[in-house]
């Protein structure tokens, strides 16, 4: 597993190692001692699985206080994922991460706590599988505006498909009380 760091703090990307041959090919996706050293801290609790068909856009999510951290990968399809740094006072605030993930390369994206998280289909369907440190808190979920100009991501969707609470959701700004809050 080669595992690659982001231009935001402990978001990493890991590309597992591919075993191909002519029946196909073979690889982990996950391996509780090589990712507890790598990058995780925590135990995974709860698994979470979409099919999104394409220019569908989920999110962007998170939970505070009862965060989450995420390591997402997709099953089959594409997907632009998207992380931002939503801690207030952090020095990276509003600032996001864009990776492509998808079935041929099988790279993941690791999500610490403290960041939003959405992503957007760029196949014709895509199924996306995302493990969490955190169980789902309904009273702790917000969502932030997909199109918000302080983060102002480059979704390479024009008209994203949406559901009606991300069509609704807050502009970054006006959560800041809520939001959880930079530790060195």
């Amino acid at each position: 597993m080669r595992i690659s760091e982001t231009e935001l703090e402990g978001i990493k990307i890991l590309e597992p190692a591919i075993f191909r041959d002519s029946r196909g090919y073979f690889l982990e996706t996950f391996h509780v001692t090589k990712y507890r050293e790598a990058v995780l801290h925590h135990d995974f609790v709860q698994d979470n699985f979409s099919i999104s068909r394409k220019d569908t856009l989920r999110g962007l999510h998170l939970q505070n206080p009862n965060q989450q951290g995420k390591l997402v990968m997709v099953l089959s399809g594409t997907v632009l994922d998207v992380a931002v740094d939503v801690r207030v006072g952090s020095p990276t605030f509003g600032s996001h991460v864009s990776v492509v993930l998808d079935d041929q390369t099988h790279r993941q994206l690791w999500i610490p706590r403290g960041f939003a998280h959405g992503f957007v289909v760029l196949s014709e369907e895509a199924r996306v599988l995302y493990k969490c440190d955190a169980l789902y808190a309904r009273e702790s979920e917000m969502s932030i505006r997909w199109n918000d100009p302080d983060i102002n991501i480059d979704w390479a969707v024009e008209h994203p498909l949406l559901s009606e609470k991300d069509a609704a959701a807050a502009f970054l700004r006006d959560l800041t009380d809520r939001l959880p809050r930079y530790k060195d």
